[in-house]
């Protein structure tokens, strides 16, 4: 059964038609249920309620244990309501909750935001809003990601192993990974991937048709065969300057070909992020938007590992290191594995 949990005054909500969801009172009845977290949204993207479950959720570890969640924002204006999402759903991933790929619908003040959906259902705004509505509701509700005996895992990095702090942990996370995994490591350094240059839609669907991009090289060869094959997609993402690496979203970008023609509903992704002085959160908050609700793929609970290193070799140094690279091994081969 679905619930809903709303944050503030659901009377400024849309009354869409459909069965009617059971609303959650206090975030305490959270934890093993199938959660809506809703949100309305005033102009300014301040809803004072929904930076209480913020609070909550960044608390409380593991209060979301055993759940499955999307997130529908409606928004007075047209600002701030992914910004307000992906906050929702990183907090809920690491507080224990799990998200199918395109976990966000949101609605902006004029709905234009769904003009492209219209378009393709030859319907109105509000109606394709209604339908994204209910389409999430129908998916968190029946999500059950697939398991694997030997998962296949891609592993895509722009690091210099000799001197990444970033290399180092996924090193450690390897060596707990043994043999339980088939494993593909897929280097995008020294300018070996190009950008996407924003083809015509026709021409990128029509590459894509054909398992390739216009602009060829190691996207096409290695990393398009590799995400095709893989049941996870982990990503390892030093933060240089509060983003992700140019080549990391350049690999994001030229995805879009791939993902015309293959779906990615069944491939988890997962990340370690480890910042020189601070801003991981925002680190993973680009992987959670950019290949959870933008691509598709699905996000496990605590899907990512984030620490704070300068240096060369201090990660691995880390107090208490070694039990959270535990915990992350564990719960990558926990959340794909038979």
């Amino acid at each position: 059964m679905l619930h809903a949990f709303i944050c503030g005054d659901g009377s400024r909500l849309p009354r869409f038609p459909g069965e009617e969801i059971p609303v959650l009172p206090r975030c305490e009845d959270l934890a093993g249920k199938r959660l809506l977290f809703i949100v309305p949204l005033p102009e300014s993207g301040v809803n004072a309620a929904a930076y209480e479950l913020l609070s909550y959720l960044r608390t409380h570890p593991g209060c979301l244990a055993g759940c499955v969640g999307g997130v529908w924002i409606h928004g007075e204006g047209d600002r701030y309501t992914k910004a307000l999402g992906r906050e929702i759903v990183l907090a809920a991933s690491l507080a224990g909750c799990a998200f199918p790929g395109r976990c966000l619908v949101e609605g902006t003040g004029h709905l234009r935001n769904f003009a492209i959906q219209a378009k393709n259902a030859g319907c109105s705004l509000e109606e394709a809003y209604c339908r994204a509505v209910q389409d999430l509701c129908c998916r968190v509700r029946d999500f059950a990601p697939n398991k694997h005996e030997k998962p296949r895992l891609a592993v895509l990095h722009a690091s210099n192993h000799r001197t990444s702090n970033t290399a180092a942990l996924w090193k450690k996370v390897h060596e707990r990974l043994g043999d339980h995994f088939v494993i593909t490591e897929v280097g995008l350094r020294n300018g070996t991937l190009v950008d996407c240059s924003g083809c015509p839609y026709t021409m990128c669907l029509h590459f894509g048709e054909k398992g390739g991009c216009f602009y060829g090289g190691v996207m096409v060869e290695e990393v398009y065969p590799a995400i095709r094959e893989a049941d996870a997609v982990l990503l390892l993402c030093p933060n240089y300057n509060d983003a992700l690496s140019a080549n990391l979203t350049a690999f994001i970008n030229r995805l879009t070909a791939l993902y015309r023609t293959v779906s990615f509903q069944d491939k988890a992704v997962f990340a370690m992020v480890v910042s020189g002085y601070s801003g991981s959160d925002i680190v993973a908050s680009q992987v959670v938007s950019a290949l959870c609700m933008n691509k598709g793929f699905w996000l496990p609970p605590e899907f990512c590992l984030m620490e704070t290193a300068n240096d060369p070799g201090t990660a691995v140094a880390l107090d208490g290191i070694e039990a959270r690279l535990d915990r992350f091994a564990e719960n990558l081969e926990r959340q794909t594995r038979l």
